[in-house]
C-alpha cells in the first residue's frame, strides 16, 4: 500500500507540474511573448526591433500618440455620420414640393402634398 501512495504523490506532483507549465502558457505576458516571437521572425525583424525599443524607452510620447490617432479616428467616425445625415437631410428636402428658382420659393400645386418634417422625422428613424 505504501507503494501505491508513493505511486499515486509521484503522478501528482508530475499532474501540477503539467498544470502549472500550462498555466504559464496561457498567461498573458506568454501569450503577448510569443507573439512577439512570431513577429520578431518575420523580413522586418530589425524594424520591428527598433520600433519597439523606442516604445520602451518613451512610453509617455507613444501613449499620447496612440491616444492622439484614437482621437483622430473617433472625429473621423463623427465627421462620416455627420456628413451622412446631412445628406439624408439633403435628400428629403428635394422631395419637398417646392420649386426653387433663385431667392423666390414657389410651391407647385402639380407635386402631391408632403409632410416634410414628418417625412424627415420617419426616414431619420429608418
Amino acid at each position: 500500500m505504501n507503494e501505491l501512495e508513493k505511486d499515486i504523490e509521484a503522478s501528482r506532483a508530475r499532474l501540477d507540474q503539467t498544470i502549472d507549465r500550462i498555466q504559464d502558457r496561457l498567461s498573458v505576458s506568454s501569450i503577448v511573448d510569443e507573439m512577439l516571437g512570431s513577429a520578431r521572425r518575420t523580413p522586418l525583424n530589425g524594424v520591428y526591433d527598433g520600433a519597439l525599443e523606442a516604445v520602451r524607452r518613451n512610453p509617455v510620447p507613444v501613449m499620447i500618440i496612440a491616444a492622439g490617432i484614437g482621437w483622430l479616428l473617433h472625429r473621423m467616425s463623427n465627421d462620416a455620420a455627420a456628413e451622412n445625415r446631412r445628406r439624408r437631410m439633403r435628400r428629403a428636402a428635394e422631395r419637398v414640393p417646392v420649386l426653387n428658382t433663385g431667392a423666390a420659393r414657389v410651391y407647385d400645386p402639380d407635386q402631391p402634398t408632403r409632410h416634410p418634417a414628418r417625412d424627415l422625422a420617419e426616414e431619420m428613424q429608418a
